[in-house]
């Protein structure tokens, strides 16, 4: 099974709106399933692309490797703990490179410290969202992510060449 999966979470009828392409980067299987299903509820059509590590994250936003013809997100959901390269330092690749730095990154972990959460602003985290543990308010939390981000925060543009690959 591969970590990365692309699925079309468009909702019926929704066809005619573009999708909205989303980085989920997250090591917890069940997490992976629940903001899947959290997601599909939504009446946001969305792309979403799962990155289990550090590591895959970096190399799906630089379109390295198998990762050629990977979508820019316009959203990353970022876990702080992961394998491989910490979200902290995923997070710090993203806002130092002038090429990502313009997409929204929501940091969702489980961590409340006051220290972590200093730490992704710090880093330029966009949002910071503590993962409840309760299955409805973990459901919640994801919903209310979507409400706000996809629907009704702007957005930064595409950059042109991305932009004009959309209209191919």
């Amino acid at each position: 099974m591969h970590a990365l999966s692309f699925i079309d979470m468009r909702a019926a009828g929704e066809s005619n709106r573009k999708p909205i392409d989303l980085l989920l980067v997250e090591d917890n299987p069940g997490d992976v399933r629940l903001t899947r299903e959290a997601l599909r509820e939504g009446g946001v059509p969305i792309n979403l692309s799962v990155a289990s590590d550090g590591v895959e994250a970096v190399e799906f936003l630089h379109r390295r490797g198998k990762y050629q013809d990977a979508p820019r997100p316009e959203l990353i959901l970022l876990d702080l703990n992961l394998p491989k390269k910490s979200g902290r330092e995923v997070l710090s690749e993203i806002k130092a490179d002038p090429a990502l730095r313009s997409i929204p990154v929501v940091v969702m972990t489980t961590s409340t410290s006051d220290q972590d959460v200093d730490r992704a602003y710090s880093l330029n985290a966009n949002c910071y969202v503590a993962k409840p543990v309760q299955l409805d308010e973990f459901l919640a939390a994801v919903h209310s992510i979507e409400d706000f981000w996809l629907g009704r925060a702007i957005r930064p543009p595409l950059p042109a060449e991305e932009a004009d690959s959309q209209l191919e």
